[in-house]
Order: C-alpha cells, then sequence, then structure tokens
C-alpha cells in the first residue's frame, strides 16, 4: 500500500466490460516527505476519490480483491481516502509538529 495523490481523470469510451461504470484516475505516487516520486499512473478507483485527495492505493494480484468479480483487469487501484493523519497532513501543508 502507497501514498499517492489524485491528479487528474481518464475518460474511456472502449474497455473490458469488467470496467463498465468504473471510474479510472491518475494517480502520482508521493514519498515520505510527499513529494511526487516516479512517474504517474492510471489506477482505478474503488472508494470515491476526487481530483486533489491523498489516496492509497495498492497493485499487483491485490488491486482486483476490492471487487466482486475476479475477473476485474487491474494492476491498479486506489483502497482509500486519507481523511487524516498528523504526518500527512503536517507535510501537505507545510506545518511543523509543536
Amino acid at each position: 500500500m502507497q501514498i499517492a495523490r489524485v491528479i487528474g481523470t481518464v475518460v474511456s469510451t472502449v474497455k473490458n466490460d469488467a470496467l463498465e461504470g468504473r471510474k479510472l484516475l491518475i494517480v502520482e505516487t508521493l514519498d515520505a516527505d510527499l513529494k511526487p516520486k516516479g512517474k504517474p499512473t492510471i489506477a482505478l478507483d474503488a472508494v470515491g476519490a476526487g481530483v486533489g485527495e491523498l489516496v492509497f492505493w495498492c497493485r499487483g494480484k491485490e488491486a482486483s480483491f476490492p471487487f466482486k468479480r475476479d475477473s476485474t483487469p487491474t494492476d491498479c487501484t486506489i483502497i482509500g481516502i486519507i481523511d487524516s493523519d498528523d504526518h500527512v497532513f503536517q507535510k501537505s501543508k507545510g506545518s511543523k509538529r509543536q
């Protein structure tokens, strides 16, 4: 599980039947200081995340676990929205712990 920021959406007019009605988002993986690392990737949204939100995401076989269909073709899935975490939000707002 990794932390990322949602930076955009993907529109696809033709896709696998198992992806119908599912939202695809562009995520940017973040390091411990919440700085972007690596290239952005496309993730299947399992939780209703939106652009600008900090999220947890996973990749590999586990990425298909949130979906009932075993045949959901995904290698990257957003599995949680970060609502609050002292470390994360202090880093993202630039404040220091007192």
